[in-house]
């Protein structure tokens, strides 16, 4: 097993998990890594474990750095099993005299794992451990995205190990972001944020400025899930500036399931009126699309509409499971409206507006609703719908 020295005496010895497709409902289609670090100093100290079934990987790297087989702290940043998961068999194996945890972290692991006679030792945002050479300054960073999370910011080495924030589920053999393909690490971090840390929004605003007021000089990220910021540090702060601020541009998602092809009809027509309005559109059929690359693409995206035939007195079974996730993650900053077909009740297009607007979306008017299969003048109904959202947007931005 390759271990990888990020910065002297700092070492990756986490696990990679080419075969990850899900993760709590969101895709992970180029799979996930579960990074830990081993700190070599005066004393020795592991940031993080990995998940449960990735214990041997982890052992095997340690063993390679560690020849003595003795840990003196464990840091735990997060409780999650994806980053805690092997906690009891490192004790064993490698017998930290410490374990260094946020008090919410303590009583999360405690409560898991049912081990009330660990070694914890608390601490709170600027507390410190000397390592020798080297000193770790903690930063709680509670709901982000858990109450236990925080950060371990290594000062002499300007290394921040930021838990999941600025991750992304991304398995290569590479371990550095400028290794790899921008495009695709971005796309992959905007993924994350999109379906993970975008609830955390307003929380994310505020510990970048408190981040900033600390004089905290950064010169490499590294998070438990993904590439490390070797190169690009200050660009991915930028990134997550941006997004926690939900800024969006001219940009729609139009997310449809149609049952025997009109309501995909009308979606192609309401894209044609959004296009003509200058607005970037992704129309993403939910029978072809993940629920996470949806959120995705909305991330930076000023609208959203909705598109369903009438199914029971309801929208079908994939735009209810959207509008159900898309709920959970609060998107903010966006225009929409809703269209669909229907044989004799209708109802689909009145309960979908009804959610964009219980998520803050400004419906722009009731939408349009055809019965069964629509005619030249129903589409044109849908591209003039289209161009009401595409000229709302305009306006937003222009304000």
């Amino acid at each position: 097993m390759n271990t990888f020295e990020i910065k002297k005496d700092i070492y990756w010895v986490g696990a990679i998990d080419w075969d990850l497709r899900d993760f709590h409902g969101y895709s992970t289609e180029r799979g996930s890594t579960y990074n830990a670090f081993l700190v070599m100093d005066e004393k020795t100290a592991l940031m993080d474990t990995v998940k449960s079934t990735m214990t041997g990987e982890l052992f095997s790297r340690i063993r390679k750095v560690l020849p003595s087989g003795k840990l003196d702290y464990l840091v735990l940043n997060h409780a999650e099993m994806d980053h805690s998961g092997s906690l009891p068999d490192v004790f064993r194996e490698f017998r930290p005299d410490r374990i260094i945890c946020s008090p919410p972290c303590r009583d999360a692991i405690v409560e898991h794992f049912g081990r009330h006679d660990w070694p914890f030792q608390v601490v709170r945002t600027g507390d410190s451990l000397s390592l020798g050479k080297k000193t770790v300054r903690f930063i709680e960073t509670k709901m982000l995205h858990w109450p236990d999370s925080m950060f371990s910011y290594l000062e002499e080495d300007r290394l921040l190990i930021s838990s999941d924030a600025f991750g992304q589920h991304y398995a290569t053999g590479e371990r550095f972001d400028d290794e790899v393909d921008q495009s695709e690490l971005i796309r992959q971090s905007a993924k994350y944020y999109a379906n993970i840390i975008l609830p955390y929004s307003a929380l994310v605003t505020r510990l970048l400025v408190n981040v900033k007021a600390m004089g905290i000089q950064i010169d490499m990220i590294a998070p438990d899930h993904g590439l490390i910021w070797r190169k690009g540090a200050g660009n991915i702060i930028k990134a997550y500036s941006g997004w926690a601020e939900q800024k969006t541009k001219s940009k729609a998602v139009v997310a449809y399931d149609t049952m025997w092809g009109s309501t995909a009809r009308m979606a192609n027509a309401v894209a044609d009126g959004l296009i003509s309005e200058g607005v970037e559109v992704k129309a993403a059929d939910l029978k072809g699309w993940h629920r996470s690359d949806v959120m995705t693409e909305l991330l930076d995206s000023g609208a959203f509409l909705l598109g369903s035939p009438t199914l029971n007195n309801g929208y079908l079974p994939r735009i209810a499971d959207l509008i159900c996730y898309a709920r959970g993650l609060k998107p903010l900053n966006k225009v929409g409206a809703s269209f669909g077909s229907y044989g004799w009740g209708g109802e689909a297009v009145k309960l979908m507006n009804e959610d964009l607007q219980n998520m803050k979306v400004a419906v722009v008017d009731e939408g349009v609703r055809v019965k069964y299969v629509p005619e030249e003048e129903d589409l044109e109904k849908c591209r003039q719908l289209g161009e009401r959202v595409g000229r709302s947007l305009r306006d937003r931005l222009d304000r």
